[in-house]
């Protein structure tokens, strides 16, 4: 929906009118439709604007009440926020808009930080409470909107955007170098570290409080994910009826606003039932399908575009649909503006993310996805039946931790890192691994158990990380995108099914090497069409057979044969030459073999080779 942004010095000092535009200016792309700005004392905010609810004036932000009290700027949406509106209004509350801006205002006045359990919906804000003169962050249960905050001396920072707080004079761009070896090893971040020394990400389902009078910050959990498995005497075809029901619903409310609202359609289930549930009624209701051209692609990759399924869908479901079509130069082209709008690199290749969004944008303002599907109903097996015959919590984490190395093994990290490795040696990234899991809990004593916690881990690591890439790349473009597999009701349904009902093989551990998507699909499929089985019983009602029954395929590019062919040239300019910048802080002879093993066709390092090219071009867009 937006863009925030803001400052405020510890010490008192006056903020910078200046400096809070700037920082707003260098995420303008999030808010086209207006900007503004609020400095007093010591505090600054600025904010963009994405009208999506309340198209008026009277929804701008800053949001100002009782004359400077309270100062509110906010990004997301809150889709529970005309029941809250009710309460308030019986409360005694006054309203100018018709938006959720002013309800997450008052709502913050009325019930304190507390509010933000009643919130069903994606947000970020900053609240400034001039008379105790105390900010307020929050940040939604799983991170779909992001957040990152930064400290230097006594100023404190935010933004929606890493540019953000880089856009401050006050603020210094460095390298972090822990959080290059943490994201060489996971392809991720799994802790709040970024590649930018000193500005972290704010963590999901938390409040802070900070200010003048407590410059120490105050750090409160509001939620966390909890997946269990106990008996509840609910039948099967029970839990099917009721997760039909709360998936319309999610639907249903996701859909608000006064702009025009679209969806992806892969051909995939959680897509296709989306869309289906979305155009129901709609007769001009669009659809936005991304494509690959395959002349130069061999193997199981031939398989990668999705548009024949699409298509087919949409014709079931008599949609408007749009679709884009991408060469091997296309990721070339976009490198530059995916690597200036993700701040940092995150999970997967991104470039399909980015023409999605590109095509989307251009005839609707918003967009349904279907992530987060795969992660609340167990949509990648392969991954947790290797820890399913674990015999401790210890040796889950090993077995766990070894999977997810998916770039970098530790036998080569030392290696790889040696022009660092005095700076990194004190890295130990299983730890990093383990410490997602405290607070968590450590009984496990059941197959079931295990499973729960790889779930547990995916949520907060691979989905937050699908999730910054899907904010960022579709607010590149003024698109804001939403998730209805992640409405509150939805997600609070989906931790307590049982484990058999969303997986059909628990005894069976299988060996699948996720970085090859040959083998994964292959192996794992050639007998089973096991994952997300509820969900696949409960969609069935909407789409066709043979999309709820039909393979898991994540949406990727061709890539695996792109770097071999159509792509070479760009590997060996970024990769293989004499002036690569990377090589700075990485071993050129490490990493040139690792790369031509997959270019000589011994082993799938596709995400390894995207890696090392959004780091290269991010050295030097934001390193230079």
């Amino acid at each position: 929906m937006c863009g925030i942004t803001g400052i405020i010095h510890l010490n008192g000092e006056r903020a910078s009118r200046r400096a809070v535009q700037a920082m707003s200016r260098a995420i303008r792309h999030r808010g086209p439709d207006g900007e503004g700005a609020y400095v007093d004392g010591p505090v600054g905010f600025g904010h963009t604007r994405l009208a999506m609810v309340d198209l008026t004036d009277q929804s701008a932000q800053p949001m100002v009440q009782d004359g400077g009290r309270w100062v509110l700027v906010y990004n997301g949406e809150i889709y529970n926020y005309r029941e809250l509106r009710r309460e308030l209004m019986e409360e005694g509350c006054r309203f100018v808009s018709t938006g959720d801006t002013e309800v997450l205002l008052w709502a913050l006045r009325q019930w304190g930080e507390q509010a933000v359990e009643r919130l069903n919906g994606m947000f970020a804000f900053a609240l400034w409470d001039n008379e105790r003169r105390e900010l307020l962050l929050g940040r939604d249960r799983y991170g779909i909107k992001p957040l990152y905050v930064s400290r230097r001396d006594d100023a404190f920072l935010f933004g929606s955007e890493i540019k953000a707080i880089l856009g401050h004079p006050r603020h210094a761009m460095d390298i972090d170098l822990e959080g290059l070896v943490e994201y060489f090893t996971f392809q991720n971040f799994f802790s709040e570290h970024t590649l930018f020394k000193g500005v972290h990400t704010f963590p999901p389902g938390f409040t802070m409080r900070i200010g003048p009078a407590s410059p120490l910050p105050v750090w409160r959990r509001y939620w966390d994910f909890k997946f269990e498995d106990a008996e509840t005497g609910v039948t099967e075809a029970e839990y099917i009826d009721e997760l039909d029901r709360l998936m319309r619903i999610a639907v249903k409310r996701q859909l608000m606003g006064d702009v025009e609202i679209g969806s992806y359609l892969s051909g995939g289930m959680d897509s296709g039932t989306i869309s289906c549930l979305a155009s129901e009624g709609a007769p001009d209701y669009k659809t936005f399908t991304c494509g690959f051209d395959m002349h130069s692609i061999s193997g199981l990759e031939l398989y990668f575009d999705e548009r024949e399924k699409a298509e087919h869908m949409s014709y079931l479901l008599g949609t408007e649909h749009y679709q884009v079509v991408l060469k091997a130069g296309d990721m070339e082209r976009a490198l530059p503006s995916i690597v200036y709008h993700l701040d940092e690199p995150r999970v997967g290749q991104s470039y399909p993310n980015y023409y999605a969004a590109k095509l989307a944008s251009r005839f609707v303002k918003g967009v349904l996805a279907g992530t987060g599907g795969d992660e609340l109903f167990a949509g990648y097996p392969w991954r947790y039946y290797r820890t399913a015959s674990s015999k401790s919590f210890e040796e889950f984490i090993d077995n766990y931790y070894r999977y997810w190395q998916r770039l970098i093994p530790n036998r080569e990290i030392r290696k790889v890192f040696s022009p660092i490795w005095k700076a990194v040696g004190h890295v130990w990234t299983r730890d990093i691994f383990r410490d997602v899991f405290n607070g968590n809990g450590n009984d496990v004593e059941r197959p079931e158990d295990y499973i729960n916690h790889s779930l547990y881990f995916e949520a907060k690591t691979f989905l937050h990380g699908l999730l910054v890439v899907e904010d960022k790349l579709s607010m590149a473009h003024g698109l804001e995108s939403r998730l209805p597999f992640l409405d509150n009701d939805l997600v609070d349904f989906a931790l307590k099914i049982p484990i058999r009902y969303k997986l059909g093989n628990l005894g069976e551990v299988m060996r699948v090497n996720e970085n090859d998507p040959v083998n994964k699909v292959e192996k794992y499929f050639k007998d089973t069409r096991d994952g997300k089985l509820i969900l696949r019983k409960a969609m069935s009602r909407h789409i066709q057979h043979s999309i709820t029954n039909g393979k898991k395929q994540g949406f990727s590019g061709p890539d695996a044969s792109w770097f071999k062919g159509d792509s070479i040239r760009l590997v060996e300019k970024k990769i293989f030459s004499d002036s690569a910048r990377m090589f700075d802080y990485m071993d050129r002879d490490s990493v040139q073999s690792l790369v031509r093993e997959h270019i000589e066709g011994r082993t799938n390092r596709r995400l390894l080779i995207w890696s090392l090219l959004h780091f290269e071009q991010w050295l030097h867009q934001f390193m230079g």
